[in-house]
């Protein structure tokens, strides 16, 4: 049990965004708890650590399930005992189809995940992070560009980050008497398994698919790692972080 490493808790850990930013953490010098669907994964990615994977935790979560989170939120307090930082990142989108052709299933999937998994996760860090002594901590959702200006076709995707944002700000107000900070990184294309697509050419508001700039997931880590090394009397409430050359100033 650590009482003096910051710990964090990462979900979507096992591949992208999130593998990438447990790993940073780790290896600035934090205990992780890495969060995904699948063990075989996760213990993949932890391994990439090397010897700092020591201070790792890898737990299988579908944090679209309250027990799955619960069990999550039971184990990282029972191997560090606290939470400094919840990196709310697990995701998934649905299939590009025409607005009126959206299968309820593919938008009610999304939604579980993006929306309902992020407050899930959110309320037991908050729980956790209300209850422990030194009290506090940060919570940090990923958002997306989506958030501000949406594609074609996205309906479920965009909706739940904006709904995210949402949630940011309600659990920044709620949180601040129990030194609870909430913030959010807007994600613009980073090369992962959601947005690789993109690399190959993606639907522009005009119906035209083209080609579009690239980021890499560790340049995303950098930015989470850098809101969370804030002490808990800042906040960076909104960061975005996007390939210079991407469509999104004047976008549409």
């Amino acid at each position: 049990m650590s009482t003096t490493r910051k710990v964090a808790v990462i979900t979507g850990a096992g591949s992208g965004i999130g593998k990438a930013t447990a790993l940073a953490f780790l290896k600035d010098g934090w205990s992780v708890a890495f969060a995904g669907r699948r063990q075989d994964t996760l213990d993949a990615a932890l391994a990439e650590a090397g010897p700092d994977a020591v201070n790792g935790l890898a737990v299988a979560t579908d944090v679209s399930n309250p027990q799955s989170v619960a069990a999550l939120f039971a184990a990282v307090q029972h191997r560090f005992a606290r939470i400094d930082v919840l990196f709310n990142n697990a995701g998934q989108n649905a299939p590009g189809v025409p607005f009126e052709d959206l299968p309820y299933d593919k938008w009610k999937s999304v939604v579980d995940t993006n929306l309902s998994g992020s407050f899930l996760c959110a309320q037991a860090a908050f729980r956790m992070m209300k209850g422990q002594n030194p009290q506090g901590g940060r919570i940090i959702n990923n958002g997306s560009i989506s958030a501000h200006a949406p594609r074609p076709d996205s309906a479920p995707y965009t909706a739940s980050k904006h709904a995210i944002s949402g949630l940011t700000r309600t659990i920044s107000l709620d949180g601040r008497k129990y030194g609870i900070a909430c913030c959010q990184v807007d994600v613009g294309n980073a090369m992962t398994g959601l947005a690789e697509r993109m690399a190959k050419g993606v639907k522009q508001a005009d119906g035209a698919v083209k080609v579009e700039p690239m980021i890499n997931v560790t340049d995303v880590a950098k930015s989470v790692l850098f809101m969370a090394n804030q002490p808990l009397d800042v906040n960076i409430y909104h960061l975005m972080v996007m390939a210079t050359n991407m469509p999104y100033a004047g976008r549409g």
